[in-house]
């Protein structure tokens, strides 16, 4: 039987330690507090509502598949995936520290434990050259898609997280307004969301993107400005989206014809 390689124990073991922490800090709860009840604690427009962090329990599942496929004999020597030796650890250590500092309320510290997270699953993302990479389906399915999901969460998270650090610091905007603010940063989102979109085609991407805008737009309903940004953001990611649908199936199409 062959052992694994120590990327890829260090590998299954950080996806492990990852859950296993991510778990008990709201069974426990860390510092008597789950995360969304320190979440609760800003009035800040940049949070959707409570549903949509089900979609954790997908990205724990993506995670664990990429931890099962990396760790099969026959990716020992896969070399995208040895790329990622030093990026995934880091990427969990950031994920495990976040939690550790917001339920402790180190909020400051937070953002750079979030931000560590981002660039490292941007990283990720670059070098498995998601969205251009021609890759066997099932590392499609088991690497690329988990990545693409976690990355795309992570990017409204850490939008959220900078939103909610701002808060706390009582940061009065400039004189501009939370609306304005919010709408503003809606803008980024869906600029950083058509750029991947338009250089990657990524779906998956797309799809966490109009989920939490979605998200926000049923949370806000009260709130008519911003309930009408995050719906007019969610349709022109969904524009995008759809369109790469169709350029995607094309090949295909002509081929029938």
């Amino acid at each position: 039987m062959e052992k694994f390689t120590f990327r890829q124990l260090i590998t299954v073991l950080a996806v492990v330690i990852t859950l296993a922490v991510n778990g008990l800090a709201n069974a426990i709860p860390l510092n008597g507090q789950t995360t969304g009840a320190v979440s609760d604690q800003f009035q800040v427009y940049f949070v959707p509502a409570g549903y949509v962090f089900s979609i954790w329990g997908i990205i724990y599942i993506g995670l664990i598949l990429f931890a099962i496929y990396q760790a099969l004999p026959s990716q020992r020597t896969n070399p995208r995936l040895q790329r990622l030796s030093s990026l995934f650890p880091l990427s969990c250590l950031a994920n495990i520290a976040w939690l550790f500092l917001w339920h402790y309320e180190y909020f400051i510290a937070t953002l750079v434990a979030m931000t560590t997270l981002l660039l490292s699953l941007i990283g990720i993302y670059l070098h498995l050259n998601i969205g251009r990479a021609d890759v066997p389906k099932a590392e499609k399915w088991l690497v690329h898609i988990p990545m693409s999901l976690y990355l795309g969460w992570i990017t409204v998270a850490t939008i959220a997280n900078a939103t909610s650090v701002l808060d706390y610091l009582n940061w009065n905007g400039w004189g501009i307004g939370a609306e304005t603010w919010t709408i503003i940063m809606l803008i980024v989102a869906t600029g950083i969301s058509l750029a991947v979109g338009l250089t990657r085609g990524d779906s998956i991407y797309l799809l966490v993107i109009i989920w939490a805008f979605a998200g926000i737009g049923v949370k806000h309903s009260s709130t008519p400005v911003i309930a009408r940004a995050a719906w007019i953001s969610t349709s022109i990611v969904g524009l995008l989206l759809i369109g790469n649908i169709i350029r995607q199936r094309q090949p295909h199409l002509r081929t029938k014809s």
